[in-house]
């Protein structure tokens, strides 16, 4: 028996991005296809930037991704860290009845959405993917106001 309703991948990804305050913008994360094809694009974007990078630069120097620059100083290791994570949510509400770390860790593998030092971002943000986590409103505001907290990552 499922949880939650399949085909609703977009408006489970939407609404764990807006829980930790960042949004989605149209076309960019509609399915989980399209999620995974964009987030690859953005990562390998990410690796030629390097830490520190904005959103703003990222779809700046990265062709389609237009609509991103409304993100502006948000750090891209927080949306992209984010961002993964909420695919692992979606999906597992979308198809089952939630997601567990190990799923997320597959998926990221699976789909090669690997960044450097994921597996430190994920250990130390849990909030990413458990939205009743303690710690998750401090994550966001780490998130959007000191995205250099994440220093640790990439």
């Amino acid at each position: 028996m499922s949880c939650y309703r399949r085909g609703d991948f977009h408006r489970y990804f939407k609404e764990n991005m807006n829980d930790l305050g960042l949004p989605v913008p149209d076309g960019v994360f509609d399915s989980y296809t399209t999620a995974t094809a964009n987030l690859s694009l953005l990562i390998a974007s990410l690796h030629t930037l390097g830490k520190g990078a904005t959103m703003a630069e990222l779809a700046g120097a990265t062709l389609g991704f237009e609509k991103l620059m409304v993100l502006g100083a948000v750090g891209a290791t927080y949306y992209i860290g984010a961002a993964v994570g909420s695919v692992a949510v979606a999906t597992g509400r979308a198809l089952g009845c939630g997601s567990r770390i190990s799923d997320l860790f597959v998926l990221i593998e699976r789909e090669g959405l690997q960044f450097p030092d994921w597996h430190l971002f994920y250990r130390a943000n849990p909030g990413i993917t458990e939205p009743e986590h303690p710690s998750r409103r401090l994550l966001v505001a780490r998130g959007l106001y000191h995205p250099n907290s994440f220093e640790y990552s990439i």
